[in-house]
């Protein structure tokens, strides 16, 4: 009954880099849960019921209580889960607090990076000039946040910074494929790309994010259909 009363399930959908962030989170933390994939254009009764304002992925229930938005899904799943290494958020407040600041800015990549797939003649015109601003913000703002470097990356090790930076770049590869250009250039930003392709790289991250050939195929139809995602996909 007590494992029944702390039950997980995680809404999502394969696509959203926002439930990606809560998924490999979980499997970070070790925490076992329930997978239930959405479909926003036939939502779920689950979804419409515990999400009802939004209506969006991703929605977290646990004990029976839903949680909505992804930052304040991780920081409940760190805080509910302290026993579980790794800690996604550093224990010192003002790190923590430096963390949370950069988190919320990284989260900007998801929403800019859909932005630039609305057509393919809104590429043309520079869709990712913004992309590119963020990226250098990132790139000079990292550097100091890390002055020795991101090393010895694991998932043991990650935290919350690393989770939110690889989800919101990790259709990266398929975009810069559909659109024939460098959306993460290592000679513009070696920091942010060397972090993010090491993470690439790591077992857990592959198994969490959408095959390269699934997202090329998404995205290729959004830029030659004008398909505008919902907010938090």
């Amino acid at each position: 009954m007590e494992e029944e009363n702390d039950r997980v399930t995680l809404h999502g959908m394969w696509i959203s880099t926002y439930a990606k962030k809560v998924e490999l989170a979980l499997k970070i933390k070790g925490i076992a849960f329930d997978y239930v994939e959405e479909d926003l254009s036939n939502k779920s009764s689950l979804l419409l019921k515990y999400n009802p304002i939004h209506k969006k992925v991703p929605l977290l229930l646990h004990r029976g209580k839903p949680l909505s938005e992804s930052l304040v899904i991780l920081e409940y799943i760190d805080e509910t889960w302290n026993n579980l290494q790794p800690l996604l958020l550093p224990e010192n407040p003002y790190e923590r607090a430096t963390v949370r600041l950069w988190a919320s800015y990284c989260l900007q990549i998801s929403d800019t990076m859909k932005k630039a797939f609305i057509s393919a003649r809104d590429v043309e015109e520079g869709a990712f000039d913004e992309l590119f601003e963020i990226l250098k913000v990132m790139e000079e703002g990292m550097k100091d946040f890390f002055p020795g470097g991101r090393s010895k990356i694991c998932a043991e090790n990650l935290g919350l910074l690393d989770i939110i930076i690889v989800c919101s770049l990790a259709t990266y590869k398929a975009a810069e494929e559909v659109v024939g250009m460098k959306i993460l250039d290592p000679e513009k930003n070696p920091f942010v790309y060397s972090w993010v392709t090491t993470l690439l790289e790591l077992p857990l991250v592959k198994e969490t994010l959408p095959p390269h050939d699934k997202l090329v195929s998404r995205l290729d139809f959004i830029k030659k259909n004008g398909f505008r995602f919902q907010s938090n996909v």
